[in-house]
């Protein structure tokens, strides 16, 4: 889209006028006769107008009193509105509620306008409001609510066209029209992507109907209606769209774990039962496990281990299936012994309570010649992403809608991979001839502050990245970024909390930190168990805070050599 320019005062129209532009090229075939007279109708109108309609509509609410509409740039308000009235997007009769009324008026207008009928004048607005509620529940116009006002309310119509006219270019509900704002003020920087004729989310009048339904039944669901009704409304839906297919799957998956949470487990049975968003079938055999269905749990279980969905379920079921089988009768199956885990027990004083345990440990093991960086998911996802960049962007049908994505829609699906498998495959060879180290410098050059699905701009610096580059060996990279693009959403989180470099050596060692009573997770346990299975150094540091100010035990410092080892005991199952 072409830059757009905040020193003009109308930055805001002409960004809308940008998204009608881009609706007008991309989605002729989608628009409803209705928005298609809308940005017809819109581009007659005066340009105080087109000012005054859009300023409303990036506001919150849909009632907008005269007297606070003060714009240089439009002028006259009551010049800019008339055309706008007598289209009938905006309308100054319209009937409001008393909630809405008290939106727009100031305590002591509310006193002036309905004092007679207030007992308390000292109490809150909301006090008010419910007093008079039961009283005044019929809507009227506001000059009848307000006769000794002298100001005019105006009410806009049209707020739903415009939101599907955003969503049709954002393909969501939660971008707005900052989105613009924060590009051009350089807060938010985007990749640059060439869109094809295929790359829409909203390929038909109907996905675009059934995008606003689903919105419209999450909304209902979070406000907390019924959800037996709105369980059976979506389940009507059948898009063929896998884009929405996949909206409607995770919503069905949220109201599924929500009733798990109520204790409807009959709801949450029926939704998993035919869910096909990832993990579906892992809460179904845990619902009727926890509802006392073991066989039918076991049988489901056993059939999932024979073809799991990720690591994160095979790791489940390695729980679940020989617990069931003891609940059944079966014989005990002994668990599989932890592999052996360096394991670093520290005693520190807690030197500042806002400082979280990690940063502790860092300031403890810090060294200048063995630094220590707190990065947790930071610095493996930054590499991947700087690597990898060309193939995360590639301009595929399905992963990019608009200018303002952070990444391509599809990151998460199971084919995600599998579509661009090429491109990694080119990304990922440059660790076997060793030209990544300078496609990894040149992109953090480059693309420095770009929003990336991967990259931590926050948490990279030139020290970093040199030193990574450095100690870590490129047989490593490529294990890691492997086991990413096997699971994006399972595997960019667990990763262990600190790194240690040696550069003299060009070694290192990543640390997982655990405080007082804190235990492993599932996602850092696979990472631990994947670092071991490719020899990587890792080690798990358990901390106890000191009494004192000085701690009673140290372990070694950076100034030691990485091949110590503090502790001789073995993690096992995450417990100390």
């Amino acid at each position: 889209m072409a830059a757009r320019s905040l020193d003009d005062p109308f930055y805001y129209l002409n960004n809308f006028q940008q998204v009608l532009a881009w609706l007008t090229q991309r989605y002729a075939d989608v628009l409803s006769i209705q928005e298609q007279r809308f940005i017809e109708h819109f581009a007659a109108l005066p340009r105080g107008a087109q000012g005054l309609l859009v300023r409303m509509v990036m506001r919150k609410g849909l009632q907008f009193r005269h007297s606070k509409l003060h714009y240089p740039e439009i002028g006259d308000i009551g010049a800019a509105v008339a055309p706008l009235l007598a289209l009938g997007w905006i309308e100054e009769q319209a009937p409001i509620g008393l909630v809405e009324l008290f939106e727009v008026l100031l305590k002591p207008e509310i006193l002036l306008c309905l004092g007679h009928l207030i007992e308390h004048p000292k109490a809150k607005k909301t006090e008010w409001l419910q007093a008079l509620d039961d009283h005044l529940s019929q809507p009227q116009p506001f000059q009848a609510w307000c006769p000794q006002l002298d100001d005019r309310l105006y009410s806009l119509t049209i707020m739903n066209l415009c939101d599907r006219l955003r969503l049709m270019f954002f393909g969501n509900l939660y971008q707005d029209w900052s989105e613009f704002v924060l590009a051009d003020l350089g807060i938010f920087t985007y990749e640059t992507v060439e869109f094809s004729a295929e790359s829409r989310g909203l390929r038909s009048r109907e996905d675009v109907d059934a995008c606003v339904f689903l919105h419209d039944c999450q909304q209902r669901f979070e406000a907390g209606e019924p959800l037996e009704e709105i369980v059976a409304q979506i389940n009507e839906l059948s898009p063929d769209n896998p884009w929405l297919e996949r909206r409607r799957a995770k919503l069905l998956f949220l109201i599924g774990q929500h009733g798990e949470r109520i204790g409807d487990f009959a709801l949450a049975l029926g939704i998993y039962r035919d869910c096909t968003y990832p993990g579906a079938r892992l809460r179904m055999v845990r619902v009727l496990e926890r509802i006392g269905e073991y066989a039918l749990a076991l049988e489901l279980g056993e059939a999932a281990a024979q073809a799991p969905q990720s690591a994160a379920e095979t790791q489940a079921l390695l729980r679940i299936v020989p617990r069931l089988r003891r609940k059944l009768g079966g014989p005990p199956v002994p668990r599989a012994m932890a592999r052996e885990v360096e394991r670093l027990e520290l005693r520190l004083p807690r030197v500042d309570p806002a400082l979280s345990v990690e940063y502790h440990v860092q300031a403890h093991l810090h060294d200048e010649t063995a630094p220590v960086h707190y990065v947790e998911n930071s610095l493996i996802n930054s590499l991947f992403g700087l690597l990898c960049w060309p193939a995360i962007f590639a301009p595929l049908p399905g992963a990019f809608f608009h200018p303002f994505q952070r990444g391509p829609v599809d990151l998460l699906n199971e084919d995600f991979h599998a579509r661009r498998a090429e491109l990694f495959a080119a990304c990922l060879a440059e660790l076997d001839d060793g030209r990544y180290r300078q496609t990894i410098g040149r992109r953090y050059a480059e693309k420095w502050g770009v929003q990336s699905p991967f990259v931590f701009w926050g948490a990279l610096s030139e020290p970093l990245l040199e030193q990574a580059l450095d100690c870590l060996p490129a047989a490593h990279l490529k294990h890691w970024f492997d086991r990413l693009l096997l699971d994006i959403k399972a595997n960019r989180a667990g990763m262990p909390d600190l790194i240690q470099f040696w550069p003299q050596h060009k070694t290192y060692r990543m640390i997982e930190v655990k405080g007082p009573g804190d235990r492993l997770q599932d996602n850092q346990l696979r990472w631990l168990e994947f670092c071991h299975e490719h020899q990587m150094p890792v080690a798990v540091c358990y901390v106890q805070w000191a009494e004192s100010a000085i701690a009673s035990e140290l372990a070694p410092t950076g100034n030691e050599s990485p091949q110590i080892k503090c502790g001789s005991e073995l993690a096992r199952d995450g417990a100390p």
